[in-house]
């Protein structure tokens, strides 16, 4: 199908340079038949901050963008400049796609659909009785929300600060007919001891900050691992828990299938989630773009 629409999309956050985004979007895009052209917008280059997500989202629209993707540190800063927020977002506290309409400024949350839909596809067979999530950051609200969603009926959120791992249990506690609690750092090992799974949201793993996240005793080959986490691909959580011979699944499929989700609200049209993930793939395997 070709469409003579041009779209004109955008990334505003700190760091973005590097980000795959914008070569998924395009590169989809035009397997669609779509033109499309899909832009940086680095906070740190250009000496902003989320206290000038007005005036970019201004000149955003006066450009003739039609919509912009928003990552760290803006994801809660924007819901303020916006018209209308989908209920999965406003649920969320938390925006990552925003489009220009005739009808206003509409955010929605790619990252909780985007995670579901990774599990989904990446580990169907899953047994979910009992999870242990580290992290309770605006990702860990995102992929606890979408845990939930898939069924999840007893979730443990371990974070060190436990007043806003506390804070997201209520909140999710409320939304949803589930168990959640919170356990210390000190309670993690009993934690994933008595869990189905773990799902790890915390930055421990990535190039910047290596390392892992708990104890590699505490791996079993009856335990499944998911790391959002796709700065490296295979972690050291996951190498560890595959040596350990539990099921894993990486963060890339998550960072693909919230670029899917996007990129379908953007233009209406669905994008082949198999052929982003291969173009995922040869991107990290080239390094044509550094892996974030």
């Amino acid at each position: 199908m070709h469409v003579d629409h041009p779209y004109l999309v955008g990334l505003i956050g700190t760091g973005v340079g590097p980000s795959l985004t914008p070569a998924l979007h395009m590169t989809e895009a035009a397997a669609l038949g779509i033109p499309y052209l899909y832009r940086t917008i680095d906070l740190t280059d250009l000496g902003l901050s989320p206290d000038d997500l007005g005036d970019i989202l201004a000149w955003c629209e006066r450009l003739g963008f039609d919509a912009v993707n928003v990552t760290h540190p803006c994801k809660r800063d924007v819901i303020a400049y916006l018209d209308r927020v989908d209920e999965t977002a406003a649920a969320l506290g938390a925006v990552n796609t925003v489009l220009f309409t005739e009808s206003g400024r509409i955010g929605h949350n790619t990252d909780t659909t985007g995670f579901e839909r990774a599990f989904r596809t990446g580990m169907p067979d899953a047994h979910l009785d009992r999870v242990t999530q580290l992290g309770a950051g605006g990702a860990g609200s995102a992929v606890s929300d979408a845990l939930l969603r898939l069924g999840v009926r007893d979730l443990t959120i371990v974070d060190i600060d436990t007043a806003r791992a506390t804070e997201l249990a209520a909140e999710l506690s409320a939304r949803h007919d589930a168990r959640v609690t919170t356990a210390g750092t000190d309670d993690l090992p009993d934690a994933v001891h008595r869990s189905d799974g773990v799902v790890h949201c915390t930055p421990t793993g990535m190039a910047a900050h290596p390392g892992m996240p708990f104890p590699e005793d505490l791996l079993r080959p009856d335990l499944w691992v998911a790391d959002i986490v796709y700065r490296p691909l295979r972690t050291e959580l996951l190498t560890a828990a595959a040596s350990a011979g539990c099921t894993t699944l990486d963060g890339g499929r998550m960072a693909v299938y919230q670029a899917v989700d996007a990129l379908e609200l953007i233009t209406g049209q669905r994008p082949d989630p198999d052929r982003m993930i291969r173009h995922f793939h040869d991107l990290v395997a080239s390094h044509e773009i550094p892996i974030r």
